[in-house]
């Protein structure tokens, strides 16, 4: 080998004219495209973080209104039974108005609970976009 040679050596997988003008092109557009793929994985990796937290904070906050609701019927059922003379007149009638809803809901109206929540679920996600 010469002192030149030595200096700026060619590698032979470097291709000249139009040939080697291919080769880098594919393979740059390889590589930009696969920088957008891994970007767009992380896109998806922080969308779904965020679903997560959000279903998250819903169900603690659902748990935290179950919790309230059955206190506020308890002091409901109460009040009734007060009013009414004894404590279980309260819980027989808050019963009563549970019971009535379940077979309205389920015998005579079946599709009504089920057009509301799709409706509500159309509506948080905004299908007219």
């Amino acid at each position: 080998m010469t002192n030149m040679e030595q200096k700026n050596p060619t590698p032979r997988s470097q291709k000249k004219g139009i040939p080697g003008l291919i080769d880098k092109t594919v393979s740059s557009t390889y590589d930009d495209l696969m920088a957008i793929i891994e970007a767009k994985m992380e896109l998806l990796k922080i969308e779904l973080t965020d679903k997560v937290a959000l279903i998250g904070a819903l169900l603690i906050l659902l748990v935290i209104f179950m919790i309230g609701t059955a206190y506020f019927i308890t002091s409901v059922a109460l009040l009734v039974g007060e009013l009414l003379g004894h404590p279980f007149l309260g819980y027989l009638a808050i019963s009563l108005l549970f019971i009535s809803t379940f077979v309205v809901l389920t015998r005579f109206r079946p599709d009504l609970l089920r057009n509301f929540i799709h409706k509500i679920l159309l509506s948080a996600n905004d299908y007219r976009k």
